[in-house]
């Protein structure tokens, strides 16, 4: 094996889909089944992760989580309103205007905080506002929460709890981009109830992909009174879309693999311990800031560009980012995964200090 490819530390999506996923793959690869969804192993999953969450879902399969966190929002939000969401969530930032383009024109808005985690203080100011400016603003519609978040960070379920609790009152319904929910999981020790449906979410974007799938993520309605108007139409969205699968079963294979024994925390688990192994390394390093806290397997730390680009050198690969204000260096971020070994950090911790 090439050694560079144990030095991608860019993100989890890098890497390859876990040993339980592919098995299912192969699994799946036999005989002639119904396609679109009608094969067995699809009609289980609203009982499967209904096991899994601990109540009544209605799940959508979907191969990427641009598509899925897109079209939840297509199913909350009309076009003439707007989705609440913190100004660094990746639905702002990072996904292209997929949402506005699949929600037909609503306007996403985003308020800034810290640490990715929206303040529950500052939601009721913003929707007051919004509703007295009537027809002169897009109506709220969706608040959305990203669990981690793109810091790295966590909601504690009770804060996840405020905010839903706001946001219902004002009449919004509330999303969760759970690209990383295993990792938020795994770092509250929590269980999926816990921090999603229990603390007031709506709808969920389950994320497989980076917790080990090959392609594989899901859109989780849990059934109450506000989401189950939004099912009915879920699947002709999807199918509008282009991104309904005629072979359906190698989509929900990889995601019963993941939730079968837990594989999915178990992966996300391993990533978080892969983590704090590279933060406690980091807090030896003598020009090492990190400006945000490790809640998950994502690191931030600031870190002098020569020793960066010797790293880089080296065959390293990683993000950068925008350098908090006054402080000396670059902003990088390190992510590890499922794949990640002790020796894989380790031997990163040793070209950092040598």
């Amino acid at each position: 094996m090439r050694d560079d490819i144990r030095k991608n530390f860019a993100s989890d999506n890098v890497t390859p889909a876990c040993p339980a996923v592919m098995q299912a793959i192969a699994d799946a690869n036999v005989g002639n089944v119904p396609s679109y969804g009608h094969d067995t192993l699809s009609l289980t999953l609203n009982q499967r992760f209904g096991e899994v969450f601990g109540a009544e879902v209605a799940v959508f399969p979907v191969a990427t989580g641009t598509a899925t966190n897109s079209l939840a929002l297509s199913a909350m939000v009309p076009p003439y309103g707007a989705v609440l969401c913190d100004q660094s969530a990746h639905i702002n930032t990072e996904e292209g205007g997929a949402p506005e383009f699949f929600t037909q024109g609503a306007k996403l808005i985003g308020i800034p905080s810290p640490e990715g985690r929206m303040d529950p203080q500052a939601l009721p100011p913003v929707l007051q506002h919004n509703r007295e400016k009537g027809v002169l603003a897009p109506p709220f519609a969706a608040l959305s929460l990203t669990q981690a978040t793109e810091w790295g960070t966590t909601y504690p379920c009770k804060t996840i709890t405020q905010l839903t609790s706001i946001a219902h009152e004002y009449g919004l319904t509330v999303h969760m981009d759970g690209s990383r929910l295993g990792n938020a999981i795994a770092f509250l020790d929590c269980t999926p109830a816990e921090t999603t449906w229990q603390a007031g979410i709506d709808v969920l974007s389950f994320g497989g992909t980076k917790a080990g799938a090959m392609a594989a993520e899901a859109i989780i309605f849990f059934l109450n009174e506000r989401t189950r108007p939004m099912v009915a139409s879920m699947a002709h969205r999807i199918k509008r879309s282009g991104h309904s699968w005629s072979k359906q079963r190698f989509l929900a294979a990889q995601l019963l693999a993941l939730i079968d024994n837990d594989v999915w925390l178990e992966n996300c688990r391993h990533a978080n311990i892969m983590c704090q192994r590279l933060l406690h390394g980091l807090h030896k390093h003598p020009a090492a800031h990190l400006p945000f806290a490790t809640e998950s397997n994502e690191i931030f730390v600031v870190l002098p560009e020569p020793q960066l680009d010797s790293l880089r050198e080296e065959g390293y690969q990683f993000y950068t980012y925008p350098t908090p204000q006054g402080v000396p260096g670059k902003l990088v971020r390190f992510v590890t995964s499922f794949y990640t070994r002790p020796e894989d950090v380790d031997a990163l911790l040793t070209s950092l200090v040598s």
